[in-house]
């Protein structure tokens, strides 16, 4: 006898169809899986041999192949053991009702018989979706996440024994209830308003977070550094439900997805320590896994102590700075993640902190301070679209019982910028200002006579780069949309060379 089964892999994060064919013939009992699958996929065969005899169910005393298809495409993990155990079921007549052609099957099968989660269902549900499946079977705790996604029947399985009684027409599984999400901008503990000073930081957050510009915070200790970023996620705008899909795929792959809110709202905000190792940020692993400038699409990164990083990690960051992707190779193969976020950043002028500051002496000496500065490169630092100074705060600002204006009005104006941007980019796969390429920067980036007079003289007395010309331009424009002007004026490009000074500050030394 010969069946298919649907069901379905993952390499990276990219879902692919698998096919699981059974043959089965009178000759001396075996059971043989091929079809390029690991060890986790041959070790599949005593798992559900174990869960057939515990579930009281026959397994065949005849000769099976299984073969998952294509077989030349490598297969990893236990995803593919649930359509395994129903070939199998299916050459005993036990899926009489099932139509194979429009069902899928994915999960992995324990000892006993139960049906566990697995990683990566939300990107193999939505590829189910688009190739015309019309029902599929996942484990019971991974059916939120699969209830994303609408026009599918999603059935939570606990176990063998409930698939085989739905089949079987004894007890129907339940359709799982679709998913609505509600999309809402990041609620945080931190606010603005409790942070006292900084105003000049704060309006660098707000033009930073409208436009999704990386942001470089350089200060004294104490001087609210952290406390600035950690309040950023209060001001940032609503994700779109792209957005949110697509860093959902991420944390599915990566197995952290919250069953009770299965589809990622809120911003993503990672802030790793700095001994994190290279593979830790970027990815890696034997089987790639996604680090956390993926896990932080379409969110915030915010790495603290910026030069305590190692430097071969923060020198990693480069190319998914501006290619909004990470490509990680093995020797089994490449994936690629996506990694399109916000670089926030933070960190003192000096080993001791004290350099430059009006009161207190700096106890290091050039060499100490050059060199705690060059851990920061160059071409890193040109990447980083805003450069801030979080200066000492003075008594008076602390003492005072005045509270600063609630990020809940910051928030309203980010989000009218960024409903500008969403307006001005729809159709296209650019999110925001900070995501402008090349060929659209002269029909976005419109410049007064005076602006463009503006921008020749700094670009001239700074000696910018031309990755520099078009950050300046970039953040020039997200300050005009929150000015609502269709057209970039001086005020606008004086703003945003001064967010460009600081680095001649500190690095020219």
């Amino acid at each position: 006898m010969f069946f298919k089964i649907k069901s379905f892999g993952l390499t990276g994060l990219n879902a692919f169809p698998v096919t699981a064919e059974i043959e089965t013939s009178r000759e001396l009992p075996d059971f043989q899986i091929i079809g390029l699958g690991d060890a986790a996929v041959r070790e599949c065969r005593e798992r559900i041999k174990s869960a057939f005899r515990t579930t009281n169910l026959q397994f065949p005393e005849m000769r099976v192949v299984i073969n998952l298809a294509p077989a030349d495409v490598k297969k990893t993990g236990t995803v593919y053991d649930l359509a395994i155990a129903m070939a199998i079921s299916m050459t005993q007549g036990w899926l009489r009702s099932c139509d194979p052609t429009s069902t899928a099957f994915i999960g992995e099968v324990s000892l006993g018989g139960e049906v566990r989660g697995v990683h990566g269902v939300l990107p193999m549900t939505i590829l189910a979706k688009s190739l015309g499946i019309k029902e599929i079977f996942v484990p019971e705790e991974n059916a939120a996440e699969a209830s994303v996604v609408e026009g599918i029947m999603v059935y939570g399985v606990r176990s063998l024994r409930q698939i085989l009684e739905h089949f079987s027409n004894i007890k129907r599984i339940p359709i799982h209830p679709v998913f609505k999400p509600n999309i809402s901008a990041y609620t945080s503990k931190s606010d603005l308003c409790d942070i006292k000073g900084q105003e000049l930081a704060k309006r660098a957050l707000e033009i930073a977070a409208s436009g999704g510009h990386n942001i470089l915070l350089i200060g004294p200790p104490g001087s609210g550094k952290s406390m600035l970023a950690k309040a950023l996620p209060s001001i940032l705008p609503k994700m779109t439900f792209d957005e949110a899909i697509a860093a959902t795929n991420v944390y599915s792959v990566a197995g952290e997805i919250d069953p009770e809110n299965p589809l990622i709202t809120e911003r993503p905000f990672r802030s790793p320590h700095h001994t994190v190792s290279s593979a830790g940020l970027s990815g890696g692993g034997t089987i790639p896994r996604p680090g956390e400038i993926s896990l932080a699409h379409n969110g915030v990164l915010f790495l603290d102590e910026f030069p305590e990083f190692n430097r071969n990690s923060l020198e990693i960051l480069r190319q998914p700075l501006e290619d909004g992707k990470v490509t990680i190779s093995r020797a089994a193969g490449s994936v690629t993640y996506p990694c399109s976020f916000m670089l926030v950043a933070a960190m003192n002028p000096c080993p001791c902190g004290y350099y430059g500051h009006p009161t207190r002496k700096c106890t290091c000496n050039s060499k100490k301070v050059a060199a705690y500065l060059a851990k920061i490169s160059g071409p890193m630092l040109d990447r980083i679209d805003i450069n801030v100074e979080a200066a000492s705060v003075d008594f008076e600002d602390l003492s005072s019982g005045k509270k600063g204006e609630p990020s809940s009005a910051v928030r309203e104006r980010v989000q009218a910028a960024r409903d500008i941007q969403n307006k001005r980019f729809k159709n296209t796969d650019i999110t925001c200002n900070a995501k402008i390429t090349p060929d659209l920067m002269g029909d976005i980036c419109v410049m007064t006579k005076q602006a463009t007079e503006t921008l020749k003289k700094a670009f001239e007395a700074y000696g910018m780069s031309a990755r520099a010309y078009d950050k300046v331009l970039k953040v020039a424009r997200t300050i005009a949309d929150l000015d609502r002007s269709d057209i970039i004026d001086s005020k606008h490009i004086i703003e945003a060379i001064g967010y460009r000074t600081l680095d001649k500050k500190y690095w020219s030394q």
